[in-house]
């Protein structure tokens, strides 16, 4: 297997995105007619716990077995899928090449020079590079964006999806598709985003993952250990629950009446301190930018009402909760009512889907 096949991959129609998070399995097929984009398929399914932890699959058989529940209920017959890794498990680097190399001698020069850009043995990761264009620090070389990941990470996804009877034709990088995502958004945005500095937050069951756009284009990411996990954590403790019952009290909302006051309140606080520490974060990396004009909500904790009301309000910024389907449109069998109460949970599958119009763009 090339590199170049080995983790970015290549576009095709037939394709689902697939982000296996900690705590889902969520499964979606884009279509496109005309100039507008169509939700063919869509669905969540609960992973147990502990089959994947800190992003990587612990038991590939057990998540197989959800995708394939999830790939049943969503109703496609597409065996082509599109996933992810995390940023924390993959290493990227710009690096200079000379421009006058055809793709396949600078896929050999790479492979030789490895070992100067990755700090582990050159048959235990995935390599892939993509050129990003003419580079702007020295004539006649070109920008090449190299992206390696320890192959384990890969395997134990490919594995999974073959347990689903699927094929991964494409791994890519979850801050990547969440970014590929964001043109779902533009619609949300001040001015649709033109000449405007757009905070998206992406609040899973463990991770946190802030996208930084400034006129469309990514100015800084972010991911830190917090998530939804937490809240179901906090209901655990107060009330005496075990984890799957406070799970399930989170989820159906069978909870006590001084639980928003006692427990969801002091939840979105926290929320609140972790995106502010983020966003301190960059306004220290990026010293051009001292202010966010809008901030997108998106992942599990997205959908907590009131969340973008609250937020708002503490960190006196406009909110907003991610709608990435609002100008698609959706097929009957993608369930269009569920959908809208799942949307915000899937930009990073609507990222992967996207995949599918590689060869278009």
């Amino acid at each position: 297997m090339s590199i170049k096949q080995s983790l970015f991959g290549g576009g095709s129609r037939e394709l689902v995105g697939l982000d296996i998070s900690s705590s889902a399995v969520k499964v979606l097929e884009l279509s496109r007619r005309g100039g507008r984009f169509v939700v063919e398929a869509y669905a969540v399914e609960p992973l147990p716990p502990n089959v994947v932890n800190d992003k990587q699959i612990t038991d590939p058989r057990a998540v197989g077995e959800v995708i394939a529940r999830a790939v049943s209920r969503a109703g496609t017959r597409t065996k082509n899928a599109a996933v992810a890794v995390s940023g924390s498990s993959v290493i990227t680097k710009i690096i200079s090449l000379p421009s006058s190399l055809k793709e396949n001698d600078m896929e050999e020069q790479i492979k030789a020079e490895a070992d100067q850009y990755i700090p582990y043995p050159i048959d235990e990761v995935s390599l892939d590079f993509q050129v990003l264009g003419p580079s702007a620090r020295e004539k006649d070389t070109s920008d090449v964006l190299l992206a390696a990941c320890r192959r384990e990470q890969v395997d134990q996804r490919v594995a999974a999806l073959e347990v689903a009877g699927l094929k991964a034709t494409v791994v890519d990088i979850e801050a990547y598709a969440l970014e590929n995502a964001c043109q779902f958004l533009s619609h949300q945005m001040p001015a649709n985003g033109v000449g405007k500095t757009i905070a998206v937050v992406d609040m899973g069951a463990s991770t946190t993952s802030l996208l930084v756009l400034h006129d469309l284009q990514t100015a800084y990411t972010r991911d830190q250990a917090f998530g939804g996990k937490q809240l179901t954590e906090d209901i655990m403790r107060f009330y005496g629950m075990s984890f799957e019952e406070a799970g399930k009290a989170k989820r159906f909302g069978k909870l006590p009446d001084n639980y928003e006051t006692e427990v969801l309140g002091h939840f979105i606080a926290d929320m609140a301190q972790q995106i502010d520490r983020s966003l301190q974060f960059f306004f220290a990396a990026a010293s051009r930018h001292n202010s966010i004009d809008q901030m997108i909500l998106a992942g599990g904790c997205a959908h907590i009402p009131g969340v973008d009301t609250a937020i708002q309000e503490r960190l006196q910024i406009p909110c907003v909760i991610a709608q990435p389907f609002a100008k698609m449109s959706v097929a009957s069998r993608a369930r269009p009512a569920q959908l809208a109460n799942d949307e915000a949970s899937l930009l990073i599958a609507a990222g992967l889907a996207f995949r599918a119009f590689d060869e278009e763009a």
